[in-house]
């Protein structure tokens, strides 16, 4: 285990490492991503929006994340 002040996690298929005690729309933020614009599943299991502030990021997570493409 890598004691470097951050967690292994996967988003979208990809290993990542990001700084531990990150919550998942200081993730989502990270990417380059607006929390307010994106769908998160986190070990299969969708997290609702209004708690991506809160929802602090565990070594080993799994995330997909989408985001929504407004148009018309």
């Amino acid at each position: 285990m890598v004691h470097d002040g951050t967690v292994s996690i996967r988003v979208n298929g990809e290993h990542r490492r990001v700084r531990d005690g990150m919550t998942i729309a200081d993730l989502a933020l990270e990417l380059g991503l607006e929390p307010t614009k994106v769908a998160v599943e986190r070990n299969f299991e969708i997290v609702p929006r209004s708690t991506l502030a809160e929802v602090r990021i565990e070594d080993g997570d799994d995330f997909e994340i989408v985001t929504f493409v407004g148009g018309g």
